[in-house]
């Protein structure tokens, strides 16, 4: 095994690996589908148990992605997604540092996810398995620009940060 595949590898477990892990505790975790929706409501997000559903389904089948080395830059834009809107919404006013809850965590994730679409699964992967080698700087710019897209046109239509006194805001004619 060559150095370079098996630091892919371990660099694949662990981002697959946390990502597959914080989808399932927003589904099943705590107060479940349910509690995440009312969380995600709360931090502005309209259509809470939507937002809640697709965020862990896309956390699980990116990570999974991710975890196997499969369809590498799709994976990756997904991850990059889900932690562009979970970086705006719930981590970017605490400021860098996570352990005062700010977007340190998920910019660390997305930022390993880019790399993995830049550098490719490795040969440790089924993307390798399967002769498909997708890899380099158009794929890491797939992968950012794609997964910073989607989250931007998510917030565009669904993000009503809270007002200062926590009453939801709505767009200029949006319907409630």
């Amino acid at each position: 095994m060559e150095r370079v595949d098996g630091a892919m590898l371990l660099l694949r477990l662990v981002v697959g690996g946390v990502l597959v892990v914080h989808g399932l505790n927003h589904a099943f975790g705590g107060g479940r589908l349910p509690g995440a929706a009312r969380w995600f409501e709360g931090l502005g997000l309209r259509h809470g148990i939507v937002q809640a559903t697709m965020s862990a389904v896309t956390e699980v089948v990116a990570g999974v992605g991710i975890l196997l080395g499969l369809a590498t830059p799709l994976s990756a834009a997904a991850a990059v997604g889900v932690m562009a809107v979970a970086g705006v919404v719930a981590h970017r006013r605490n400021g860098f540092f996570v352990f005062r809850d700010g977007y340190e965590y998920v910019l660390v994730l997305a930022l390993c996810a880019v790399v993995l679409a830049w550098t490719g699964p490795g040969a440790l992967s089924l993307d390798a398995a399967l002769g498909v080698s997708i890899a380099g700087v158009w794929a890491a710019l797939f992968a950012a620009g794609l997964g910073v897209i989607g989250a931007a046109g998510l917030l565009l239509l669904t993000y009503r940060p809270p007002l200062n006194d926590g009453t939801p805001a709505t767009a200029a004619g949006a319907p409630q």
